[in-house]
């Protein structure tokens, strides 16, 4: 047990969809410290993704936006973003974590989030946050109002064709802007890591088409020919690409050898500022590029052109200069700071066989080089050369162009062990060189000193060598003698070493090459670097060119006196995925080796599907017969439209290209390529899991064809369909042919109630979100005609019923409950007809332009690993267990849980769960509250005095919610002409968080003293716009906003014109009342620690309780003369959990808590005050009893129906459902003696007088019949229902009951079911619906699912708290989704069933979250009030007490000693009652006086 002074008032919220945020606020705002970590980029969760929320449909982003920017903004949340928990250790109080730090590869520190990265990205994936319906760059932000606000980069690893590549250039990335067409900055991109792309676009082995992904689909990219096309437009352009140089360092480096390894050195240690000389032996620059490559290969002016770059650079090429020779090697160490030795291998290997000293043996190295210094040689008509490398064929292909007749290869293995390019022995055979494999040669036969043939034996391949190949055996007795005019071997080639000192620390191998470190190419004597063919004996160029580049990366740091190895160890070749990197767990010795492997971006090939087939471009050859006697380059390069199409068919494998275009276009430095994972570690008190859910792959529901018919979404999908942000912009259409829906049919449970699919549960949000999304669509397509197949309609939250009955009734969507079998595209239209039965059995095809597919919730597929890391247990299904006295609570101590990890659950329960798992956090650290908080930053105010308006105007366009109507640039011109408008703009989001921070530098930059907004809803972003203000040192009360959105381009949206002159009016109107605005002063209120609570049941019980492990005293005032409530009317839960047992629990903490003080049969008579200071009295037994309190909540509960319905009260066999669980845990006689028993639900609910379902019914019914089943499975039990509301996990027990063979029999609501009682039993008449037929039960017993009703007492509290009550008379909360404990008035909060019927689980969680909340005002001790207050004009009052008649607040009253009224400031609410009331107009409202109103309708009639 942790401790109370040890324990850590910190708590880690896991999951940043609005169960994250809620519950990180709300900590935040009671004083804890909080790290809210997030696997992804930005917060929101899948909130952001929505158009709107029901039942009221708000815009989503509207009323998610400020909370985005309030946690963003608060000093006591940090925000770790693309974070996965490793570990949790530790005691409740105090617990060390250690979170994985994914790279995001731009700095949220430095970012701006201007988007300039993304303009130039080259790369367009498909969009995640769009769910596929669109692209969004490589470098991206999900949306623009995305907190944090700054980008991140898309690298899901290294590409395939980077790691293989030997120099690991950017081949995605340059690929990807020659498809963009930016070629130059293709050749730029090369050449950071080759500086010759033109050689090595014709000469390269390209082992980056080999490992090229796009082969798993048809062919592998050209890439070496792309590289050439690039390289070619730079030969060929008026002025050449040279790298921009560094000053100079003032040190030399010599480089022995102008080969590719050498001259790469030279390019790059010249570019880094120093001056190189290189040294060659021969007498032309190049090495092997120019002595050893023929020309119809490598064109000797493609090879100078390179080389004159780098000379361009200053490098100095002293040709014939050879080393220990004309300069000895220690000569040349003094001469320079560093030497880097890149000699080549220019020396033949011999055959060592009988002969080979005869006339007529030429050796491939010395053939080449002599014909390629311009040297002519003969080897008469007939030629064998020996080899299977590039020399031997170039040495065959030169001899076939230097006039041999019959020229042919002698290898002694097959032709697929020849280690030549493909294209290189293809194109040889193309020109009738014959080979000869499997075939070895053993002596030179001659005459004369002179050869006339080889005698040679056969082989056979044998096992593999230590290259991998076949080992060649040779075959006995097989020696034939082949005749030939000359022999030329080529089978390998070795260094000229002779000019290094030896024993000076200076390692030569075996194989006569350069030891050196396999990173840094540093051999063992100081300052001395070697690579290419020196170091690995004969090789390609690109690995020539990449020892070059990276020991020039050596050779700087080694005389910059920089480790020269730090951070340089990479393995390219064993690649690791991002997977392997998270299961490291917390080591760090484990991360950190896993970091040395290269992470590859390898496809899978299920992945590779659906990309459709693409030839390669092929190159045009010259024709071989014409080109055997000419040495005209054999391949010619690409067409621009060739490279285009070519580069079109890269598949992006690691997404970002790493073309560092983004970090050219950077001006804030933020990119950081390197960025890599890391391992960070945390103490915190306590830990909330909300990683939130994720949607069911439709894809897995074959029949309905998502995936494959493209005119099939998802309910996701097509709520970014809906969105005005989204793809299309709020146009509904098919993704098919973009044409407008006419018929749509929304199918549920997709994903839901499915055992098929493994996921038996229901997912609680669907039919509701499919009703919204119907209406939704048919606001934005008038001639819409939705239809919803269904199997019961599961509209069990508040006010969603009547949402329901809207639907159909206003908007005619249409209900079908049936479950299509199956979905068929009509192939000319891309139509869907769709199979269904009805109820009665008759099948059912029809035709629809466009299915949703009502997908369900499933649990987050980290699910597991996260557990694992808290060591926190799972239920069956996946998601988290949670215990049953306490909803939120998991199975480890100090670790909560909210939102659907818990189980599939709406937006409200969501964030009631969010806010209930703060309150148990911080009731675990509540005596550590305040000790890690920082204090808001808030500058010192502006003083305007003696400075005169000076105004900005902001207009927003809101995606197109205002955009796509409001023509917002004229709009921002005509702003820029009004009277004393110094700054104009629009914002495509100006609730978005960069936005803000611009806001808050134009008001500094410019010496704003007025700030208009106009945009949307001040009732959800005035408070964000005015704290921008105050951030920026301007009074928050010089604000003004014109609502442009719903007052104008939603009421508008067919007349744009119209919509835009009215924009300019309301503008114009908000700017000239902007003039007359003055900075107010809000008073402060002290804050009574205490808490009154209404209602003594079990919210209000669990709400004393709670508050009291906060520290907090609470009275709870209960009329009954006990307490408990509906709750101790209970014996057992659905789920199993002793009610009687858990009320007595209760009960006795009560009883134990000194901070609770209980006042039964209690009545309120009256309650005085405002927010932080009220005053309560009541009345007990007649004693009248007086306590002060600073907060109030609202626990009154709600009643059970009392009914006459199906003769209840008349017959003693009808009872209720809560009468039938009393006999059942009495285990009453009657009940045994029973057999048959008929459930009649929604008895009073769902009906027009109480258009709600009461939530609880289904699973009460489902809880008795079980218990039925559990007492005799042979008793009949039938459920007469409308829809089971078994929403959630519920859905379990309602299939239980199906297996236990419970009947279920569905009615309507105008075909009620009849109750006859024949004396001995009842007769239940009913017409079902499949039977389509009346059918007449026999029952022993009838038990009704009665409805709720709420307290009659609630209108009679609501006007003593002045807060309202709904048409149904249960109290309203201050927004239906994002405040559900919440009341508009200050202070004051709901529970339990005060709210709306719920189930007990319901009942706690939002008495904690009602605790929660009031946290945020009780961990104060001042709180600031309202500024726009009234104010009185002594001089006109008349003293006539009106205005305190009707003030609802009591903020002002007459003072007859000044014959005037007065304003208590801190009880004003601003609502201007006051001031309509005055007959003097005596009173007038700060913010609204009427010089401010005058002035706004003289400019609205201007």
């Amino acid at each position: 047990m942790t401790k109370n002074s040890e324990k850590i008032g910190a708590v880690m919220v896991v999951g940043s969809g609005i169960a994250g945020i809620q519950a990180s606020l709300d900590l935040a705002n009671s004083g804890m410290k909080v790290y809210l970590v997030d696997n992804g980029i930005s917060i929101g969760g899948v909130m952001a993704q929505l158009d709107k929320t029901f039942p009221t449909n708000d815009c989503s982003a509207c009323i998610l936006s400020p909370k985005l920017v309030e946690v963003g903004r608060h000093p006591n949340v940090q925000i770790l973003p693309q974070r996965t928990v490793k570990s949790v250790k530790g005691d409740p109080g105090k617990f060390t974590v250690k979170l994985l730090k994914a790279p995001r590869y731009i700095d949220l520190s430095k970012c701006t989030g201007c988007g300039d990265c993304a303009n130039v990205c080259p790369v367009s994936v498909s969009s995640d946050f769009n769910e596929g319906l669109g692209d969004r760059k490589a470098t991206f932000r999900h949306f623009p109002q995305a907190i944090p606000s700054g980008f991140a980069i898309d690298k899901i690893g290294t590409a395939p064709c980077k790691a293989a590549c030997p120099t690991h250039i950017s081949v995605q990335g340059y690929v990807a802007l020659i498809r963009e067409g930016k070629y130059q900055d293709a050749l730029k991109l090369i050449k950071k890591d080759n500086p010759f792309p033109a050689v090595c676009g014709r000469v390269c082995n390209h082992p980056c088409e080999t490992a090229c992904q796009r082969a798993k689909v048809d062919e592998a990219i050209d890439i070496m020919h792309l590289k050439r096309f690039v390289a070619d437009l730079d030969l060929n352009a008026d002025t050449r690409f040279v790298p921009e140089k560094k000053e100079k360092k003032g040190k030399t480096v010599g480089i022995v050898g102008a080969g590719p390894a050498g001259l790469t050195a030279a390019y790059y240690l010249a570019s880094e500022g120093y001056d190189v000389t290189v040294y060659e032996s021969a007498p032309i620059p190049g090495g092997w590029l120019t002595m050893g490559i023929p020309e119809y290969r490598l064109p000797r002016d493609i090879i100078k052109a390179e080389i004159k770059v780098i000379e361009d650079l200053g490098v100095k090429i002293l040709c014939n200069t050879k080393i220990g020779k004309d300069i000895s090697f220690e000569d040349l160490r003094k001469k320079h700071d560093a030497v880097f030795l890149g000699c080549g291998t220019h020396n033949s290997t011999k055959l060592d066989i009988p002969g080979e000293d005869m006339q007529g043996v030429v050796h491939g190295i010395d053939y080449l080089k002599r014909m390629n210094l311009g040297e002519k040689i003969s080897l008469g008509d007939r030629v064998a050369v020996i080899g299977g490398g590039n020399v031997a064929m170039d040495a065959v292909r030169m001899a076939v162009r230097n006039g041999s007749k019959d020229v042919f290869i002698l290898y002694r293995r097959s032709r697929n062990e020849m280690p030549a390019a493909r294209e290189e022995i293809e194109e040889a055979e193309e020109e009738g060189i014959k080979m000869n494999f499997l075939v070895a040669p053993v002596r030179v036969v001659g005459e004369n000193g002179k050869v006339t043939g080889i005698e040679c034996q056969k082989m056979e391949l044998g096992e593999p060598d230590a290259s991998g190949r076949r080992r060649p055996v040779p075959v006995k007795g097989s020696e034939y003698i082949i005749p030939c005019d000359s022999i030329v071997p080529a089978i390998g080639q070795s260094a000229d070493l002779g000019f290094l000192p030896k024993d000076q620390g200076i390692s030569i191998s075996k194989w006569h090459t350069v030891d050196v470190d396999p990173f840094t190419f540093a051999t063992g004597m100081p300052g001395v670097f070697a690579g290419g063919d020196a170091q690995t004996g004969a090789a390609t160029v690109v690995m020539a060119v990449n020892a070059g580049k990276e020991a020039a990366i050596s050779i700087d740091r080694y005389l910059s006196k920089v480790d020269v190895k730090e951070g340089r160890v990479k393995y390219w070749t064993k690649g690791v995925e991002d997977k392997d990197i998270s299961n490291v767990g917390d080591s760090l010795d484990a991360l950190a080796a896993a970091k040395l492997h290269v992470r590859l971006a390898e496809k899978d090939p299920k992945d590779l599907v659906e990309v459709p087939k693409e030839p390669r471009v092929h190159m045009k050859h010259l024709d071989p017969v014409k080109r055997r006697t000419n040495y005209e380059e054999v391949i010619s390069g690409m067409s621009e439209e060739d490279a285009k199409a070519e580069a079109s068919r890269c598949l992006s494998c690691g997404i970002c290209s790493e073309c560092y275009m983004c970090v050219n276009a950077c001006v804030a430095k933020a990119i950081n390529h390197n960025d890599d994972y890391e391992m960070e570690t945390i103490e915190v008190g306590a830990v909330i899991a909300a990683p939130g859910f994720e949607t069911f792959d439709a894809g897995l529901r074959g029949e309905f064809g998502f995936g494959t018919y493209a005119n099939v979404v998802t309910s996701i999908q097509f709520e970014r369909i809906l969105s005005a942000s989204g793809p299309f912009f709020g146009h509904v259409q098919r993704l098919s042919d973009g044409k407008e829906p006419k018929k749509v049919a929304f199918i549920q449970c997709v994903g839901s109630r499915d055992t098929n699919c493994g996921n038996s549960w229901c997912s609680s949000v669907c039919c509701m979100y499919a009703t919204k999304e119907a209406i939704i669509g048919k606001e934005h397509a008038k001639n819409l005609e939705p239809t919803i197949f269904y199997m019961d309609i599961r509209a069990h939250g508040k006010d969603f019923d009547r949402f329901v009955n809207r639907a159909k009734d206003e908007y005619g969507i249409r209900y079908i409950r049936s479950m299509p079998s199956s979905v068929k595209e009509l192939q000319q239209s891309k139509n869907l007809l769709i199979t269904y039965v009805k109820e009665d059995g008759t099948l059912i095809e029809e035709e629809f332009d466009m299915v949703v597919l009502s997908v369900g919730l499933t649990p987050p597929k980290e699910a597991e690993q996260l557990a694992k890391a808290m060591g926190i247990e799972l239920e069956d299904h996946g998601f988290c267990w949670t215990d049953l006295e306490n909803p939120v609570k998991t199975s480890r101590d100090g670790v909560f849980v909210c939102g659907a990890f818990g189980g599939p659950k709406d937006i409200p329960e969501t964030v009631m769960e969010a806010s209930s798992a703060a309150a148990c956090a911080s009731g675990l650290l509540a005596e550590r509250r305040g000790t890690m908080i920082a204090e808001p930053d808030v500058p010192l105010e502006k003083d305007i005095k003696g400075i005169g308006p000076r105004t900005g105007v902001f207009v927003c366009h809101c995606g197109i919610n205002i955009g796509g109507v409001v023509d917002v640039p004229a709009v921002v011109e005509y702003a820029k002409t009004l009277p004393n408008v110094v700054f104009a703009t629009d914002n495509l989001f100006t609730c978005s968080q960069d936005t803000a921070v611009r806001m808050g530098e134009v008001i500094k930059e410019n010496n704003l003293t007025r700030v208009v907004v106009a945009s949307c809803s001040p009732r959800t972003h005035e408070g964000l716009f005015q704290e921008n203000c105050e951030k920026a040192g301007l009074n928050r009360y010089l604000f003004e906003m014109a609502n442009i959105r719903d007052q104008d381009s939603w009421v508008h949206m067919h007349e744009p014109q119209a919509a835009t002159e009215k924009a300019k009016d309301l503008v114009r109107m908000a700017v000239a009342k902007s003039q007359y605005l003055k900075p107010l002063k809000p008073g402060q209120l002290q804050v009574n620690h205490a808490v009154l609570i209404i209602g003594g049941g079990l919210a209000g019980i669990t709400a004393a309780l709670t508050l009291a492990d906060q520290g907090f005293e609470s009275y709870i005032v209960e009329k009954e003369s006990s307490l408990g409530g509906n709750y101790a009317k209970l014996h057992y839960t659905l789920e199993g959990l002793d009610a009687k047992a858990h009320l007595a629990g209760l009960l006795k903490k009560v009883k134990d808590s000194p901070l609770i003080h209980v006042y039964t049969d209690s009545d309120i008579e009256k309650i005085e005050g405002f927010i932080g200071n009220y005053k309560t009295t009541i009345k007990n037994k007649d004693v009248g009893a007086t306590f002060e309190h600073g907060v109030v909540i609202v626990a009154t509960g709600a009643y059970e129906l009392k009914t006459d319905e199906y003769l209840h009260g008349t017959s003693d066999k009808v009872i209720t459902q809560r009468d039938l669980e009393d006999l059942l845990a009495k285990k009453d006689a009657k009940v045994a003696k029973a057999n048959s028993f008929v459930m009649i639900q929604c008895v009073g609910s769902r009906t027009k007088e109480r258009p709600y379902c009461s939530r609880y019914c289904c699973s009460e019914a489902m809880k008795n019949a079980l218990k039925i089943k559990e007492m005799d499975p042979n008793k009949d039990v039938t459920i007469i229902y409308r829809d089971i509301r078994t929403f959630g996990l519920k859905e379990d027990f309602y299939k239980k009951a199906r297996e236990l063979n419970v009947k279920f029999v569905r009615y309507d609501e105008d075909r009620k079911p009849e109750v006859v009682d024949n004396g001995s039993r009842l007769a239940v008449k009913v017409f079902d619906p499949i039977l389509n037929a009346p059918v007449t039960l026999d029952a022993d017993m009838l038990a009704l699912s009665v409805g709720t009703v709420p307290n009659p007492q609630n209108e009679e509290i609501g006007k003593m708290l002045k807060v309202p009550t709904n048409q149904d008379g249960f109290f309203l909360e201050a927004h239906v989704k994002l405040r559900p404990v919440d009341f508009a008035t200050d202070g004051v909060f709901m529970c339990g069933m005060s709210h709306a019927p719920k189930l007990s689980e319901d009942a706690i969680v939002q008495a904690n979250a009602a605790v929660s909340r009031a946290c945020t005002i009780l961990t104060k001790d001042l709180i600031e009030a309202e500024g726009k207050t009234a104010f009185v004009n002594k001089d006109l009052c008349a003293a006539c007490g009106l205005c305190e008649a009707n003030c609802p607040f009591g903020a002002i009253a007459v003072n007859a000693a000044e014959g005037a009224a007065v304003v208590n400031s801190v009880l004003c609410k601003g609502c201007g009652v006051c001031t309509a009331s005055c007959r003097m107009n005596a009173v007038d409202l700060n913010g609204f006086t009427n010089e401010e109103v005058l002035v706004q309708i003289a400019a609205f009639a201007a």
